[in-house]
């Protein structure tokens, strides 16, 4: 009797083993099928939600800090036609996007619309120097004149240099070139950057992913428009994607991620590059393609982003995008810093820059699971140009037409700790709980079912011989 007990209770751990692994096994789906809830529901844009608070306002500091390319040799271009050569002076950096969203809306469609507040405020702590230092560079007033005009009407903007006492250089304030100066030639305000404060950069409308995750954050319109009006191409003037500071969730490494830029006027796409480790948290970096801004003889695509075939060597330049269609008619060139990835010829005519990836590529480290994008850094730099002229003066020294470095910009942000700890806490922790109890069950299932089977034949082994003794 007591042999039969016994066996009966091996038989009865075993199969409380195999239930306890069958359990463990089942938490596995219903463990990610309770996460996925979650985070779907977490990422929506309504009130409310984990994302909203940080989709209203920015929870991380964002910077845009500048780089100048300062010009060393300004009168040996104006008298002997010599290349310029520029010295890099920076960062000079700025607080940016500190202002919430405004006007927000939540329409009937599942999206919500909003106005984003455009400032900045300098911060001389994270800066070379103080806003009042001076630089040499590019006279924006003559680039920008010396662009629009003919030939045949060169003598006009001769005229202008001549009364004002102006050249092709000029050496102004950090502040005035940033933000704004009164121009002697034009009697109005030029700036890299006019205006700025106290505008806005809108209106958008974004999906809030309410009725399919898969879609949240996507822009549906920007300034009231599905499509841009800057490069009168099917292509060239869609709006994809997101703005780069959210993605839908479960993040894929083989799919491209795609976002706009109002900077640059047109969509992008960025490939997954590599996984990192920030404060704890996984983060897929995505970078974008080389052939971003590629020739058109390299990447056919970018065919409609060339506006002037006249300025870009016949559209044979890579790494420079002409955005004066959208920059109410200003010449203004963008590329990456130091012209990475563009053509030798634009370095070739500018002496002084080092292209580096990693310092002058733009990137988006974002949480796979999530879609949140917790650093960054984007880069840009803006470019104009002039070229020679047997009529102006300061221009008659100048062999080749010349894309001009003025600035460059970085715009990052990155994760700080009380938000690292709040993701970990709110999302990781469950994650990790769910994994340690299923494998808990699962190895504690399967390690009863081993040993109480091992136990019964062992058992059952020793009964039976004991019957032939």
């Amino acid at each position: 009797m007591g042999c039969c007990n016994r066996r009966c209770g091996l038989i009865v751990g075993a199969a409380f083993g195999a239930v306890v692994a069958i359990l463990g096994g089942v938490l596995i789906p219903l463990g990610n099928s309770i996460i996925k809830g979650t985070v779907e529901k977490e990422v929506v844009i309504e009130p409310g939600t984990t994302a909203y608070d940080n989709w209203v306002a920015t929870g991380a500091a964002v910077y845009r800090q500048f780089w100048f390319l300062d010009v060393q040799n300004a009168r040996e271009v104006l008298q002997d036609g010599a290349i310029p050569v520029v010295a890099e002076r920076g960062p000079y950096t700025y607080k940016t996007r500190y202002l919430p969203k405004e006007n927000i809306t939540f329409n009937p469609n599942q999206t919500a619309s909003f106005l984003l507040p455009l400032g900045a405020i300098f911060e001389p702590s994270m800066s070379v120097g103080p806003e009042e230092d001076k630089v040499t560079s590019l006279n924006l007033a003559v680039a920008a004149i010396y662009s629009i005009l003919s030939k045949e009407h060169h003598f006009l903007l001769e005229t202008l240099i001549k009364a004002t006492n102006s050249s092709l250089f000029q050496y102004r304030t950090v502040k005035e070139l940033l933000w704004g100066y009164t121009d002697p030639m034009l009697k109005t305000k030029l700036g890299l950057f006019v205006p700025y404060n106290g505008t806005f950069d809108g209106l958008f409308n974004v999906y809030t992913g309410k009725d399919n995750v898969s879609k949240v954050g996507m822009i549906d319109r920007w300034r009231g428009e599905r499509t841009l009006r800057f490069w009168d191409d099917k292509y060239c003037d869609m709006i994809n994607g997101t703005d780069a500071s959210s993605f839908p969730p479960f993040v894929d490494k083989e799919t491209p991620l795609y976002f706009f830029s109002s900077d640059i006027c047109r969509s992008v796409s960025a490939s997954f590059q590599e996984s990192l480790d920030l404060k704890g948290i996984e983060v897929y970096r995505f970078t974008l393609l080389e052939n971003t801004m590629a020739s058109p003889l390299v990447n056919p695509d970018n065919q409609c982003f060339c506006r002037n075939p006249n300025t870009t060597r016949n559209c044979s330049l890579a790494g420079v995008l002409d955005i004066s269609s959208c920059q109410d008619k200003r010449p203004i060139y963008i590329s990456l810093p130091h012209f990475l990835h563009g053509s030798p010829y634009l370095r070739d005519n500018v002496k002084g820059l080092n292209p580096s990836k990693e310092h002058h590529d733009t990137f988006l480290d974002v949480e796979p699971t999530t879609g949140f994008t917790l650093r960054f850094a984007k880069r840009i730099q803006v470019n104009m140009m002039y070229g020679p002229s047997n009529v102006i003066t300061v221009l008659k020294k100048v062999k080749d037409d010349t894309l001009f470095p003025l600035v460059w910009m970085n715009e990052m942000a990155s994760l700080d700790d009380k938000t690292a700890d709040m993701i970990k806490k709110e999302l990781f922790s469950r994650i990790e709980m769910f994994g340690i109890i299923w494998k808990a069950l699962l190895g504690a299932g399967v390690a009863a079912f081993a040993l109480c089977s091992l136990s019964y034949c062992l058992v059952k082994s020793n009964d039976n011989r004991s019957k032939f003794v």
